[in-house]
């Protein structure tokens, strides 16, 4: 059933849903992430990691409703549910427990590279059938791509 009808051909609304779809779910595993290291981040850099992490599950939180938002104004229910997220995610597992400032800071760097790795991809696959959504793509990934700076910073 379609209640939101799309101005896209059928291959072009495959294209793009998915990409958005894939998007909602590695942005949504980003913020869990972030929020689960934040709650259980030790060590000396502890403050300043902490409230890092709290900026990218803000950025996250923001760009998920954003993709949300567009792939339903084309008709795409987006599923943003735990089970979705979980099977379909490019986020690596984060370890349980403590984690050290300086493990903590390299998880993230390896979990904000994966999600831009695959958001530079949707900006390529979105290019021709969907110029708005490779927008919002170039967005997402240069707000990551910040972050990613500032978290490998950390670590120098």
């Amino acid at each position: 059933m379609y209640v939101v009808k799309s101005p896209f051909a059928d291959a072009d609304l495959k294209t793009v849903a998915e990409a958005l779809q894939g998007a909602l779910v590695d942005l949504v595993d980003l913020s869990l992430v972030a929020k689960q290291i934040h709650w259980n981040v030790v060590g000396p850099r502890f403050r300043s990691i902490h409230l890092q992490l709290d900026e990218v599950v803000a950025s996250a939180r923001t760009h998920s409703d954003t993709v949300a938002e567009r792939a339903s104004a084309l008709g795409v229910p987006p599923d943003g549910r735990a089970a979705t997220v979980a099977s379909g995610s490019g986020v690596k597992t984060t370890p349980a427990g403590w984690i050290k400032d300086t493990d903590a800071v390299g998880t993230m760097v390896d979990a904000l590279g994966a999600v831009i790795t695959r958001m530079r991809e949707r900006v390529t696959a979105t290019g021709d059938p969907d110029p708005v959504s490779q927008d919002i793509f170039i967005g997402i990934t240069a707000d990551l791509e910040k972050h990613h700076w500032m978290f490998q910073a950390e670590n120098a």
